[in-house]
């Protein structure tokens, strides 16, 4: 359980009103049964309201009577009122004794702990409440920003199915199209709804379990994954994830509406599997929010909360259920199947839905309380018609044939059916719906959506759950809960002359009107309100629409209503609930496995190792067991041997370096590609061969079987995470540069994101855009990019080949806009007045001066992503100017918690990213390099931004070379003689630090050592 988890609010209420009041975690499930094919068993922990005890004390019985029989007139008529209500509580209580608790242990637990009069209550945790009461985005609706796309949403569908979870997915994300959000719909599966969603959001990508790495998260503000089945995109098995960096920060809804799992969670802990359960608590853990259509759920799955569940409720699901067996089934024809008469008026009682499978002692008050109604409308005969009465609760018969015995009734007049029976059909046959639960619920029972939708008048207590949807005397009745004759009084008016009077039939028609898009408006601003606190709305994009644009919604009927009337009845796929079974296969395999090596010790981890994992073992203990091997005493080996070891060294050693072919294939190459990653769910984007070479960020991230960079280990402040993601792709440059010799010997050097393959693949209309222009086309804005194919690979390689000298950068990510439009000039003016201050404080400039370079609007691209190539000397004076760039920049932000360039969590986190990224426009532009774009499909050159058009914008005399070298040499020398301006000082831990001090130093030293190997060490006599 979560520090956050739900529990359970049981309100004691004895007299009907507000009694006491007790929270209590849930430890187990809850009991319910929705149809017979939809069993929910658990139990839970409650206390129970305290026993007064009251000190026994004798009773003369003669006197006690002859006091009765002395009062006359009104005492006497008190004294027999008194003398019924103690007669009817003590058969009520000699009634629960004699019925027998027919569920399990934990199931009896609930009866047990759950008093009369109670009301069992879920309460969501500390940040569950937090998603739901939240303020949303309203803080920034008053600030002032420059959006130029709309907020984008991925949808992970489990299926593709024309059933009722696509219904309300459908309406939900029409409706919240309307508020500005942008979908890109993913599905595990191919699927008949297919058609609906491409109409509704575009392309459908059907994530094959192959491909499903192929998916860059990043590019949404937040991913929303439809039921269990969507795991297997969430999955840890699948090697790019949403449980892997660097998608962990995107934001993830996960709905579940299946209680499959809820069902198989007491098998893991009774059968002991704890690794599973845990694996399933993991992954429930990832989502930021994880979303269920009912109360109830969410008790079920309390085992895995993490303190973010929340719900929303919806009522589609019955609502279907019971239309599409209308469409099948009619009325009369159940009743006479079942032994009805056509003239029969057959009133249904319904219990608890707390209770659905057990006659409780919550029942056995409810029936007691129906005694006025079953003895005026079951023996007499003068109402005018044959009545009967169904009691659809429990599984047994025994209580309900008691009860009509000891009230005179015969058995034909009360009849009982169970919920392992089918419930549309019951329903159905039945005229009125009394739901007598003493039981006060916060979802508005299934049941009585399917008995509303069947057209049949409810009478129902006056809970707030039924006066919050319902409007007394027009969609139901309300009586006095546990009060019989409110109940008898409000149940008179639907009858007239034996059968259904004319304000029943009105009543049921305008219920069946109102349940059938009940619950529709809660639902889309539910959702509207859960993204506006989960997501992050970076300043690029628009703000969603207020949720109070959304008018009165209804349900998209429409387009189910051919799947609603055919003919046959619905059926579950076989798919149904797979992904859990799935699941529970894997796991079984690896006990049984590990059975089989060990019958005494077996050990479960928290995650399920993939192959990939059991490689690394492996590799892991060969090593071990070589170590251990050599540390060992052993007698002296004859030469044969030796050599033996000596030739296996060397060939370990030739494994090593072959671990990566394209190691061998670079020697010699003039260019080395470095694709930036950070996380094992990057791998997938990257590329193999002789023109690239990974480099990781994060060492624990890199991958095992290529000789990927370890950034970390080179550059010791990419160890911090503040910094690794304050710094991003710029600060695995800054690792490369440092000490460039020891890793990077050729004429040229190039970067690319591992981003660019990712755009590539999930190729979205609109993807990620950088600091744009607000007067700019949205139409317009879309990523050029991809990563290079061959055709473009082989064509740059054979141009730096010929052209060997010359300044010049290469880049093939543009986007389509003017310069102005990079954030560069006039975007920043409108409210970063920070980031505008970087360049004035890099270079000490004063006010009267303009503070950042002019970035002209000509025309042409600009690069972006850091996919790009340069000669290495070039790179070498970029990475100089960038490191004092960004000191500029956190000198500018040291002072302040908050991060000025960003309008969100995320933003705030990567505060430095988004300038650092365009960054090397600035310095290309402005230090004279030659710009050259080049297509990446098909290795087409095109010149952008030519050198005599630059004349009178280029700031050439700030990006000097001699000047930026000074400027290097002054932080140097403050570096070396610990002169530092402020306590956290970041240029120092981006590279090296040199001035002419510290050659001179080095000078000294490597002369006296040379002294010494020359001439030996003298030393100095005693006395001199």
């Amino acid at each position: 359980m979560g520090r956050n988890s739900l529990s359970l609010e049981i309100h004691h209420d004895n007299d009907g009103g507000a009694g006491n009041h007790n929270n209590v975690s849930v430890r187990d499930r809850l009991r319910l049964k929705r149809n017979p094919t939809d069993m929910r068993r658990s139990s839970l922990r409650s206390t129970r309201p305290p026993h007064h005890h009251v000190p026994p004390r004798s009773l003369n019985r003669k006197g006690f009577l002859l006091s009765l029989l002395k009062p006359r007139g009104t005492c006497l008529l008190y004294s027999l009122v008194a003398f019924a209500v103690c007669a009817f509580v003590a058969s009520s209580l000699l009634l629960q004794s004699s019925i027998t608790w027919q569920g399990s242990a934990k199931g009896g637990s609930v009866g047990r702990r759950i008093g009369l009069g109670s009301a069992l209550k879920y309460v969501p945790g500390r940040v569950a409440r937090r998603l739901i009461e939240g303020e949303g985005i309203d803080s920034l609706r008053s600030e002032v920003r420059i959006g130029v796309r709309p907020p984008r949403l991925a949808l992970i569908l489990g299926n593709m199915r024309k059933d009722p979870r696509t219904l309300v997915l459908i309406t939900v994300v029409k409706n919240l199209q309307k508020l500005g959000y942008v979908f890109q719909v993913f599905a595990v599966e191919n699927g008949e709804a297919r058609p609906l969603w491409e109409q509704l959001a575009g392309h459908v990508k059907v994530l094959v379990s192959g491909q499903l790495g192929y998916a860059d998260w990043t590019v949404f503000e937040g991913v929303i994954a439809d039921s269990l089945e969507a795991k297997e995109a969430i999955s840890i098995y699948i090697l790019c994830s949403l449980m892997q960096e660097p998608f962990r920060s995107v934001p993830l809804i996960w709905i579940v509406h299946e209680d499959i799992l809820a069902n198989r969670l007491p098998v893991y802990q009774k059968m002991g599997q704890s690794s599973l359960v845990s694996h399933w608590r993991s992954a429930f853990a990832r989502a930021n929010a994880v979303v269920f259509p009912q109360f109830t759920l969410p008790m079920l799955h309390s085992v895995l909360d993490d303190g973010n569940f929340v719900v929303i409720p919806e009522s589609v699901v019955d609502v279907w259920a019971a239309e599409r067996y209308s469409e099948t089934h009619a009325k009369q024809t159940l009743r006479e199947s079942n032994g009805f008469g056509e003239d029969d008026l057959i009133i249904m009682v319904l219990g608890s839905s707390l209770f659905y499978d057990d006659f409780s002692r919550d029942n056995a008050v409810a029936v007691h309380m129906l005694g006025p109604l079953l003895t005026r409308y079951g023996r007499r005969k003068e109402t005018g018609g044959p009545f009967k009465f169904i009691f659809l609760f429990g599984n047994s018969t025994n209580a309900v044939q008691e009860v009509a015995s000891r009230l005179g009734l015969t058995q034909d007049t009360v009849q009982h059916f169970g919920l392992n029976e089918d419930v549309n059909r019951v329903l159905l046959m039945a005229d009125v719906l009394v739901y007598a639960s003493s039981q006060e619920e916060q979802s508005f029972p299934s049941l009585v959506v399917r008995a509303m939708s069947f057209g049949i008048p409810i009478v129902t207590p006056d809970f707030p759950i039924m006066k919050k949807y319902m409007a007394d005397g027009v969609h139901g009745i309300f009586f006095r809960r546990n009060d019989p004759d409110t109940l008898l009084k409000a149940f008179s008016p639907l009858i007239s002359d034996g059968s259904l009077s004319k304000f029943a039939q009105t009543v049921a028609s305008s219920g069946r009107l109102l349940i059938k898009n009940m619950m529709a408006t809660e639902c889309i601003t539910g959702y509207a309100r859960l993204l506006e606190n989960v997501l992050h709305f970076p300043s690029d994009t628009f703000l969603p629409g207020s949720v109070s644009q959304l008018q009165v919604a209804a349900w998209e009927w429409s387009l189910f209503r051919r799947v609603i009337e055919e003919a046959e009845s619905l059926t579950q796929d076989s798919a149904y609930g797979s992904i859990v079974f799935q699941v529970e296969e894997k796991f079984t395999s690896v006990v049984e496995s590990t059975n089989t090596v060990d019958n005494d010790t077996i050990v479960f981890s928290d995650e399920l190792p993939s192959k990939l994992d059991w490689d690394v073992l492996e590799e892991i203990e060969k090593l071990e067991s070589e170590e251990l091997e050599d540390r060992s005493e052993r007698d002296v080996e004859d030469w044969e041997e030796i050599y033996r070891n000596a030739r296996k060294s060397e060939k370990l050693k030739f494994k090593v370096n072959e671990r990566d072919e394209g190691e061998l294939e670079r020697t010699g190459q003039p260019l080395c590609i470095y694709e930036i990653y950070n996380g094992a769910g990057a791998w997938p984007f990257l590329h193999h061969g002789s023109l690239y070479r990974g480099l990781s960020l994060s060492s624990k991230d890199r991958r095992l079987s290529s000789d990927d960079v370890d950034a970390a280990d080179r550059l010791p402040l990419l160890k911090d995470t503040y910094y690794r993601d304050l710094l991003c792709e710029i600060g695995g440059m800054f690792s490369v540069a440092n000490k460039v010799d020891s890793i990077h010997m050729r004429p040229w050097i190039g970067f690319q994101s591992w981003r660019s393959a990712g755009r590539k693949v999930v190729s979205l209309a609109h993807s990620h855009i950088l600091v744009l222009h607000p007067s700019s086309n949205f139409d317009t804005l879309l990523w050029r990019q991809v990563s290079l194919s061959s055709k473009a690979e082989g064509s740059l390689e054979n141009i730096i080949q010929k052209d060997t000298k010359g300044e010049i950068v290469y880049f093939w990510t543009r986007l389509d806009i003017d310069a102005d439009a990079l954030g560069i000039k006039n975007a920043l003016r409108s409210g970063l007045p920070r980031k505008l201050q970087a360049f004035r404080h890099m270079y000490g400039l004063p006010e009267h001066i303009e503070a950042l370079p002019p970035m002209p609007e000509d025309g042409h691209h600009w690069s972006s992503l850091h996919n790009w190539v340069m000669p290495t000397p070039s790179f070498l004076e970029f990475v100089m100017f960038s490191r004092m760039f960004s000191e500029s920049l956190d000198a500018l932000h040291s002072d302040s918690k908050s991060c000025s360039l960003a309008s969100s969590q995320l933003e705030r986190k990567h505060c430095y990213c988004r300038v650092l990224e365009l960054l090397v426009n600035v310095w290309a532009y402005h230090s004279g390099r030659k710009m050259v774009y080049i297509n990446p499909r098909d290795g087409s050159l095109e010149e952008q931004h030519p050198l005599p058009q630059r004349k009178g914008f280029m700031w050439a005399k700030y990006f000097n070379f001699t000047l930026l070298k000074s400027m290097d040499e002054d932080l140097a020398e403050a570096a070396d003689d610990n002169d530092h301006p402020r306590e956290r000082w970041l240029w120092p831990l981006t590279g090296e630090v040199h001035w002419k001090g510290v050659y001179e130093r080095e000078r000294e030293t490597k002369e006296k050592l040379y002294d010494r190997i020359k001439n030996g060490y003298k030393q100095k006599s005693l006395g001199g």
